[in-house]
């Protein structure tokens, strides 16, 4: 039923499996060193076709000052703060309030509130487009900050609830009905108790959440236009010239865009990994 360990694979199966990795590994991150490579490259290596030899003349300072300073990505940079920011914080409040309730109360419909989270997280979102565009148009939020903001909470929040709501419920509800004994009101035992015993999973909800919105492209480009609320994932798409394009300023602006979630990732592993780790085991 389950796949046998490696460990207890035949040899000749042991040996394949390791060999292979070496090969996908350099095939997954192929992609992504040839655009680090590219960023560094200079654009007369560029216009002459060299995209794939080492580069001879390292453009970083250049490639990369240019990106900043002669092109509007700061501002695309502190939209996308903006924007992740609030959205990350509003769907993990209200994920937590929801959790923390469908996973501690018994009322008639309990469930059926859950399946519909469940259910939301596979809606496709494009099946959205046109009906969240026409809702932004109407309420006068279309190409602003706070419209990508409301969105991304809405349709986090979903995922984020079934995430803590099952961490939660592994809580002892002992400790919660003791509280409730000594004369703790909700909030008391929701911020006092609940709250500090999930941390690990509300670090690793939030890499995921940052993750999710910060690279978000479709969305942004649905509800936004022009560069007054476009995020950094619209900006490096609108480095691209009407006839020419300066691929090592694109790639340079890739890498600037992918920076702040590979660093929150590194910052945060240990919390991620003990998220998706707590309650693994019980006893």
């Amino acid at each position: 039923m389950y796949p046998l360990p490696v460990q207890r694979w035949k040899p000749l199966n042991r040996r394949l499996y390791k060999a292979s990795l070496p090969i996908a590994l350099l095939i997954w991150l192929l992609p992504m060193l040839a655009v680090l490579v590219t960023s560094i490259r200079s654009s007369d290596e560029l216009s002459q076709g060299e995209y794939w030899t080492w580069p001879k003349h390292f453009a970083l300072i250049e490639n990369y000052g240019t990106a900043l300073t002669q092109t509007p990505m700061l501002h695309y940079f502190a939209n996308s703060v903006l924007i992740t920011v609030p959205s990350v914080l509003g769907a993990i409040v209200l994920a937590s309030m929801a959790g923390f309730a469908l996973a501690t109360y018994r009322f008639p419909g309990n469930t059926v509130i859950l399946f519909g989270f469940v259910a939301g997280n596979f809606v496709p979102i494009q099946i959205l487009m046109i009906p969240v565009r026409d809702m932004a148009l109407k309420f006068g939020l279309f190409n602003s900050v706070w419209a990508l903001v409301i969105f991304h909470v809405s349709f986090q929040t979903g995922f984020c609830t079934l995430f803590l709501r099952n961490f939660i419920k592994q809580l002892p509800f002992e400790m919660i009905e003791a509280a409730r004994v000594e004369g703790a009101s909700e909030w008391a035992i929701y911020w006092r108790i609940v709250l500090p015993l999930i941390r690990p999973a509300l670090a690793a909800l939030g890499i995921l959440v940052f993750t999710f919105v910060w690279n978000d492209y479709f969305w942004a480009l649905c509800l936004t236009q022009g560069d007054e609320a476009a995020p950094i994932t619209v900006g490096v798409a609108a480095l691209k010239g009407q006839w020419t394009t300066a691929w090592n300023l694109v790639a340079a602006g890739s890498v600037l865009a992918a920076l702040p979630s590979v660093l929150m990732f590194f910052a945060m592993q240990k919390h991620f990994v003990a998220g998706l780790t707590f309650g693994a085991s019980k006893g």
